[in-house]
């Protein structure tokens, strides 16, 4: 077979065998395709401390059809233990270095035909599939599944504020926490892990109907080693992610993120990975799919009775899928070679609690909105199916922080109050830089109640209320929420898709003109500073800017 190796020098393919050999290869299998399989285990991130286990069973299921897999580990956060500190702003730059670092791999070794990803959560699953797309050869995903929690969503919740008002103490909070995440797999509800692991099959990037799959059940096994053997087939027909990932696959992506109200952290990162893969995905898109696509599943956050787990027994992702097939392009294609139209033959109907069918939707429009106003001239995102019906309508005096410590001191020495609009600053990717998770705040301020978030931040995939992020430009972009004060008014208006801040233009004018902005500069870290003067804003994904 002529392998990627086979086409390297003779004498430079000689020595890259010989070390090979060093690693515990078997010479006459260095003649197969070789394919990488890369894996971001680790013994810190629920999500992937059970990954070593299916990389087995991946690696089972390539040389059962016919190759050799060899191993390489990259890097993963847990976004859970990094939240409310310093550490939240390396989660969002650590996409960026998931990339490279695959990217490296593969390159600097020109050995390997194809690769296997493995991965779940946040930041990880989304770099995953950007590398796939950088580099476009024949590639596959397999994600952790969602974990099957012993209690209810709203036990969790109630515990934390519990927890939050000193009614439990650190004990008792660990001991229901643990109830709520018992096991290795990806976190319940439908945060930004869950979302990506379903982004990862919509895209056709892993196998039809297993993001939903449980963690540690027989069957996500079984996916992991047929998922061995797809990269084969793809190897050996030459079908790359580009073929694959195509813009027809984002706007369903994009539909069926919206019908399920997934998190708000698809609007940073389905941009970036149809970046690499050469395409634009923009909050147009999310904003011009809205229109068309029904919010159609209920999970926590948008409930406090489902979570992710309760999707599989149901029909998953295939059944949610086939109740929007008049709004898809069903002749995309999956991994395993198939069209969508084939991949849903099989999908069951619809069960009318946790999915409901197209014409019988929770909401005519989706679980997403992205706002414009003259404070978000390039729009800024809230997840409005987790929005209190009674406040999708609010205005109120801004309450302005130019930090999350500043805004969580606020809130403790009692200068926010309800009917105030928080307004979070400096915190986008380039000035934070690192671009943090607000999702602390949003818990702290319940207590509060009857208050908005806006911020040039961004917030968890758990995070619910009227929380409004990824304001672009962001402030020190000199984007207009730079410019606001303490008291000045502001209108939100779901309904009507705007955001809107009550200053005329003159005095706008009159406050750039003697604005001081904030600087941040990573505190002392080198990789921070870089991160903060080469990335861009979320409106376009924060990608990379281009190096000439």
């Amino acid at each position: 077979m002529n392998t990627t190796l086979s086409k390297l020098p003779a004498y430079q393919r000689a020595i890259a065998k010989g070390h090979l050999g060093s690693c515990g290869a078997i010479y006459k299998n260095l003649d197969r395709p070789i394919i990488a399989v890369v894996n971001s285990w680790n013994e810190i991130v629920p999500g992937h401390c059970h990954l070593r286990e299916l990389a087995e069973d991946v690696k089972k299921g390539i040389i059962e059809a016919g190759g050799y897999p060899l191993e390489f580990n990259t890097i993963a956060i847990c976004d859970g233990i990094a939240q409310g500190h310093n550490g939240m702003k390396y989660v969002l730059p650590s996409r960026e270095l998931i990339v490279d670092s695959i990217e490296v791999m593969i390159r600097a070794h020109g050995i390997f035909d194809g690769m296997v990803l493995l991965g779940s959560c946040d930041k990880i699953v989304p770099a995953m599939l950007m590398a796939a797309g950088r580099l476009n050869i024949p590639a596959t995903m397999v994600t952790g599944g969602p974990m099957i929690n012993k209690i209810k969503p709203a036990e969790s919740k109630a515990a934390r504020q519990q927890f939050i008002r000193g009614e439990i103490d650190e004990e008792k909070l660990v001991e229901v926490t643990v109830d709520y995440y018992p096991t290795a797999g990806v976190c319940p509800f439908l945060g930004t892990a869950n979302t990506m692991c379903i982004v990862a099959e919509t895209l056709g990037m892993s196998l039809p109907g297993s993001a939903a799959v449980p963690a540690l059940s027989e069957l996500r096994h079984k996916v992991a080693y047929d998922t061995g053997t797809v990269i084969m087939d793809l190897v050996k027909k030459d079908i790359k992610p580009r073929d694959i990932m195509n813009k027809a696959a984002f706007d369903n992506t994009v539909a069926v993120v919206l019908a399920m109200g997934g998190s708000l952290n698809t609007v940073l990162h389905l941009p970036a990975i149809a970046h690499e893969c050469g395409l634009s995905v923009t909050y147009d898109d999310f904003d011009r799919i809205s229109r068309y696509a029904p919010l159609i599943t209920r999970v926590v956050p948008n409930s406090q009775e489902y979570t992710v787990a309760d999707l599989y027994p149901v029909g998953g992702i295939p059944t949610i899928m086939n109740e929007l097939k008049s709004i898809l392009n069903m002749e995309t294609l999956a991994i395993n070679g198939k069209t969508l139209t084939e991949n849903l033959v099989d999908a069951r109907p619809a069960d009318g609690a946790i999915i409901r069918s197209f014409d019988k939707a929770f909401t005519a429009e989706g679980g997403i909105a992205v706002l414009r106003g003259n404070i978000a001239p390039e729009g800024a995102v809230v997840k409005s199916s987790a929005v209190p019906s009674d406040m999708w309508e609010f205005s109120g005096p801004a309450k302005v922080f130019n930090s999350e410590e500043d805004c969580m001191d606020g809130i403790d020495n009692g200068s926010v109050v309800p009917g105030d609009i928080v307004v979070i600053r400096y915190e986008g990717p380039i000035g934070g830089p690192g671009m943090r998770e607000m999702h602390r705040v949003t818990e702290v301020i319940g207590k509060i109640g009857n208050v908005a978030i806006v911020t040039d931040g961004r917030f968890s995939g758990a995070s619910g209320g009227l929380s409004i992020g990824y304001l672009s430009p962001e402030a020190a972009e000199d984007g207009p929420i730079g410019l606001v004060n303490n008291g000045d008014m502001i209108d939100i208006n779901i309904f009507e898709r705007s955001i809107h801040l009550r200053v005329d233009d003159e005095e706008l004018k009159h406050r750039r003109a003697n604005a001081k902005p904030v600087v941040k500069h990573g505190d002392d870290s080198e990789f921070l500073k870089l991160y903060g003067q080469t990335t861009t804003s979320s409106s376009k994904g924060a990608v990379r800017r281009k190096i000439t």
